[in-house]
């Protein structure tokens, strides 16, 4: 028996570590307009809020607009072109999907382009476990609204106590709470422990299993 009706997933940093493939796209388009290449611990600060504001923040304030514009274009390209070269599922990530699957529906809720985020999960093999994936570009405003997880919700039971966020940045403890669902950091993504913390999260957990053990218990 599930705890929850209902369990959201963040895709990026917490069901799979796609930093060096997100990182390569982002340096090739930079060096393609003739800008310097990120070290990638300046590009995980980086993700978390779509592919617009991660060009963004990789270039200086006052940038021109229409460049801009051009180079999230470009970058959207290089990472469709190079989507899955380095990324993969953390470890355990499978195991526990397969352990919900019977005991609750899952859902993936990203600000990752819809258009990469599916073809993503897909060449995963990781689809098959989520009864909707929404990410940037399906209608819904980006984490932290909570627009997305009330029309989850009204699929899916429709009470928000009984829903559970799972991510690892601070849009998805937001989100959860925008939502008045429950949410567990993972503390395996791309977030420092002591950032989500100050999101007071209903729990905190350092791996996979830890999660099972919330959502069957």
């Amino acid at each position: 028996m599930a705890t929850f009706d209902l369990v959201i997933f963040d895709l990026d940093g917490t069901v799979v570590d796609s930093l060096p493939d997100i990182a390569a796209a982002l340096n090739r388009t930079l060096r393609g307009a003739g800008r310097d290449p990120l070290p990638l611990a300046e590009v995980r600060s980086y993700v978390g809020d779509g592919a617009a504001k991660l060009v963004q923040r990789a270039l200086p304030d006052g940038f021109p607009a229409d460049a801009l514009e051009r180079l999230i274009a470009e970058f959207r390209i290089q990472y469709a072109a190079g989507l899955c070269v380095e990324t993969h599922p953390y470890p355990g990530i499978e195991a526990m999907l397969q352990g919900f699957a019977a005991a609750a529906p899952l859902a993936i809720f990203t600000n990752k382009p819809s258009d990469l985020a599916r073809p993503l999960l897909q060449q995963l093999q990781l689809d098959r476990y989520f009864a909707h994936v929404i990410g940037d570009g399906d209608g819904y405003a980006r984490k932290p609204a909570p627009d997305a997880g009330r029309w989850l919700l009204e699929r899916h039971g429709g009470d928000a106590r009984r829903a559970l966020v799972v991510g690892d940045g601070v849009p998805d403890m937001r989100f959860a709470h925008a939502l008045g669902a429950r949410a567990a950091a993972v503390s395996w993504g791309y977030s420092a422990r002591e950032r989500l913390a100050a999101e007071n999260p209903t729990w905190t957990v350092d791996r996979p299993s830890e999660l099972v053990d919330i959502v069957l218990a």
